[in-house]
């Protein structure tokens, strides 16, 4: 099906066109599972097919973006450790430097222990420690920090943003760090309850998470409690926290410019986690969180998420409060969220967007994992997301956490012959972030569709056209895109990613 779409040019690309200078050849770099990175040329011609896409000249781009980011897990840090050092300095020098092949130039940090850290921690789980005396990074000294400067060594400019999966256990209704018991951690299962006070619950942690299933509506049923303790000295004192972990941070190096509040506050998870309801979400951002930054870190930007379900009217309720609006710079979209990432972004269009993780899979690493990554890429791009932040770049063996979720990673190492590769997700994430960099506007945009035929088209700080394409089914297909007067024409290899960069 045809879709138009249309864009703004720059003042300079109109006076080129209309000189008829404008570039009239894209170099066409291509991957199919058994042909990876391969090049050729691919001439612009006035006549061709029916465009799956057209780029006019009389609206606004899409989204200007800023950057492509990785996690820092502890798990990722003992993968890359298992190599020679010449291997983790390619590694590394492909995946931060600026002209590497992913040229990632932001990093997430987890502020304690997330569920791929070797193990539950926080920073200070000294019970009853409201004024954070036994505060500490010491853990993070050991794993996170190293990590980060072994990134900076190519990319000083790293930018970093923070997220708790827990909060310290003592501060949770709980006194644990999982939200419900299972065979994954030592809670007992009896107090699950607790989770949706008197509302029988169906729900099993370990189905949801761990293997993928869910229905249409993620989650099932909403959680009734906030399992962190509403009680002001408590939500003060998180505050702080916060405050104090981007001060130790910027003590090692690492600036900090960008806060959420929670990953996943509608995960019930035997892993690190935290319950959140709309009501205490609006409460610790509004009264605590986002005051106690204006006051002890202006610098630092407060976005609303990780929103992880498609209950867009529960997300709204949080939104559209009007106190708590003064403090948010954006907000933050993953898994099910995306589904909730185009209504948000019309109600609040002076916000800035992001996708806070791209989904993990289920430690598949093949080739169906990476058109799955590629088409996220496409759509949360194509909806005005101006960052993307991918969770773990590398991984070990299986990809499986301490609390069973098998995983994939960009990066594969077997612990066995101490061998890496790069699997088929790294490609596609390739496909994007080796071409479309900061200052790169976002122009046109067609989802996925029942064609699985994710098309986008960018335009770069320097004029020049970049079309990402990929082609998901059995048997070759066209692609057309037509750019002004002239269209790029070509047959995609089925099961393909594909990126035309104008010459």
């Amino acid at each position: 099906m045809k879709q138009k779409i249309k864009m703004l040019f720059a003042c300079g690309c109109l006076a080129a066109w209309s000189a008829g200078t404008l570039a009239q050849s894209f170099t066409w770099y291509s991957s199919t599972e058994d042909n990876m990175w391969q090049t050729s040329v691919v001439k612009m011609a006035k006549k061709a097919g029916n465009p799956l896409v057209t780029v006019d000249e009389d609206e606004k781009p899409i989204v200007e973006f800023k950057a492509w980011a990785a996690t820092f897990n502890e798990l990722d840090w003992d993968a890359l450790g298992i190599l020679t050092r010449d291997e983790q300095d390619e590694i590394l020098k492909k995946v931060f430097s600026p002209d590497g092949d992913l040229r990632f130039s932001r990093g997430r940090i987890s502020m304690n222990a997330n569920d791929y850290a070797r193990s539950w921690y926080s920073c200070d789980e000294v019970e009853g420690d409201l004024e954070l005396r036994y505060f500490n990074i010491d853990r993070d000294k050991q794993t996170i920090i190293p990590f980060i400067r072994a990134a900076q060594k190519y990319n000083p400019d790293l930018t970093f943003w923070i997220s708790p999966w827990c909060p310290p256990s003592w501060m949770k209704i709980n006194g644990d760090y999982p939200v419900l018991g299972s065979k994954f951690n030592n809670m007992p299962e009896k107090m699950n309850y607790i989770l949706y006070g008197n509302v029988n619950d169906k729900v099993d942690p370990d189905e949801m998470k761990l293997t993928g299933k869910r229905g249409n509506k993620f989650p099932r049923q909403l959680a009734t409690t906030d399992y962190f303790i509403q009680d002001p000295r408590y939500l003060q004192a998180y505050a702080n926290y916060f405050c104090k972990f981007i001060d130790a941070y910027k003590e090692q190096g690492v600036n900090i410019d960008m806060v959420i509040y929670q990953n996943e506050a509608y995960s019930y998870t035997a892993y690190p986690g935290c319950a959140w309801t709309a009501e205490g979400t609006v409460r610790f951002n509004r009264d605590y969180l986002g005051p106690t930054l204006r006051q002890k870190h202006p610098e630092v930007k407060l976005y609303l998420g990780t929103f992880n379900t498609n209950r867009v009217d529960y997300v709204q309720k949080i939104a559209s409060d009007t106190k708590l609006q003064e403090y948010v710079s954006g907000m933050a979209f993953q898994w099910e969220g995306r589904e909730s990432l185009p209504v948000l972004r019309k109600e609040h269009p002076g916000w800035n967007y992001i996708c806070s993780e791209s989904e993990c899979g289920w430690g598949s690493f093949d080739w169906g994992a990476g058109e799955h990554t590629f088409e996220l890429m496409n759509h949360y791009l194509g909806n005005g997301c101006n960052e993307y932040t991918f969770w773990n770049f590398i991984l070990a063996d299986n990809g499986e956490s301490p609390w069973g979720w098998k995983q994939n990673a960009l990066i594969r190492v077997d612990s066995k012959t101490r061998k890496f590769t790069y699997t088929p997700e790294y490609f596609a994430v390739k496909h994007y972030s080796n071409f479309i960099s900061k200052g790169t506007r976002v122009v046109a945009y067609k989802a996925q569709g029942e064609d699985r035929m994710p098309v986008l088209v960018c335009q770069t700080p320097e004029g020049k056209y970049v079309v990402v394409a990929g082609n998901f089914k059995d048997e070759a297909s066209p692609l057309v895109v037509k750019i002004g007067e002239k269209s790029l024409s070509a047959e995609l290899a089925a099961h393909s990613y594909n990126t035309f960069v104008m010459k």
